[in-house]
């Protein structure tokens, strides 16, 4: 059983997730570094979800989209498939809202991610990422259970949900020209271009990819969806095959342009966020700051958003990043 809402999400949407959140997640901080300002020329602005409850932006959707289930839906419980972070969300959303809660997560996926799905009350099974289908098996025990499938971002709540990032970031930083926003199945970037479109239509919205899963960009060049190989790279949260319906509709609309970074790249990221502004990030939540600075725009004078998505990342991981 799945959610029924197969139309698109549009800004009322994201202003109805707004007012669902209310209270519920954290109207996370815009942050400054000179540093980075001197590095690129501009003013960016750093919108950190890595400070959100559960530790990513993920939250958002995910609350807002078990929060408009009706009760028999809450008392079979939710079923959602994630490399972490939507785990992670679902869990914890489904606890505050006092329904069961089973997560299907790779084997591989970091240990510190699984372990707070299951500190969450959620029961987690696990599959092999590289030959198992998730979805298939998703689908086959949220049928067998009776259990609602909230896709990990192709559905119209949780894009509505994850706007509410792009929504409080133009709210309290007004007159952006550019908003960078990381870019894995394309459930933040789209709700956050639903949110500029209204807030901020001259600002130029980028989506940044790692340069070996760039699904998104190879889809837009070839002007409908494209599968690619699970990538192999650092940012695990951004290992998507394939765009979503929905989201690719929206990023295709609105998008004006997608760039790809290497893991090197991030890791240079990561080592700026722990030396300069003294926060955890983890590589996927460095992929719009890469991309700001590698992207090759000339961002000289601009005012530039940079969406930090998350920082869930295993503390010995982090150390290999740091070290290296």
């Amino acid at each position: 059983m799945e959610p029924t809402s197969p139309a698109l999400p549009t800004y009322d949407d994201v202003l109805g997730a707004a007012h669902r959140l209310q209270g519920i997640a954290h109207r996370t901080p815009v942050l400054r570094s000179s540093t980075a300002d001197e590095r690129l020329g501009a003013q960016l602005f750093f919108k950190c979800e890595n400070l959100q409850r559960m530790g990513a932006f993920k939250f958002r959707g995910a609350y807002n989209t078990l929060v408009q289930l009706d009760a028999a839906q809450r008392e079979r419980g939710v079923l959602a498939f994630s490399s972490g972070n939507h785990a992670q969300a679902i869990a914890l959303s489904a606890r505050l809202l006092d329904m069961p809660a089973v997560i299907v997560m790779p084997e591989d996926a970091p240990a510190s991610k699984m372990a707070a799905t299951r500190e969450y009350g959620a029961q987690v099974v696990t599959y092999v990422r590289f030959n198992e289908d998730r979805e298939a098996i998703s689908r086959r025990l949220a049928a067998e259970r009776g259990m609602v499938l909230v896709p990990p971002f192709d559905h119209p709540h949780v894009i509505a949900g994850q706007g509410t990032v792009a929504l409080e970031l133009l709210q309290d930083v007004p007159g952006l020209d550019y908003l960078f926003v990381c870019l894995g199945g394309g459930g933040l970037l789209s709700g956050c271009l639903l949110a500029a479109e209204h807030l901020a239509p001259s600002c130029k919205v980028v989506g940044v990819e790692p340069e070996a899963g760039n699904d998104v960009q190879q889809s837009l060049r070839a002007g409908h969806i494209v599968h690619i190989p699970t990538p192999h790279t650092i940012a695990d949260g951004a290992q998507s095959q394939a765009p979503g319906t929905l989201t690719f509709a929206i990023i295709q609309r609105l998008v004006h342009e997608v760039v790809t970074v290497a893991d090197a790249q991030l890791v240079q990221a990561l080592r700026f966020f722990a030396e300069r502004m003294k926060m955890v990030v983890e590589p996927t939540g460095a992929l719009a700051f890469a991309g700001a600075e590698h992207t090759g725009a000339d961002l000289r004078g601009a005012r530039v958003g940079v969406v930090v998505s998350g920082g869930n990342v295993d503390l010995s991981r982090y150390a290999r990043f740091l070290a290296d």
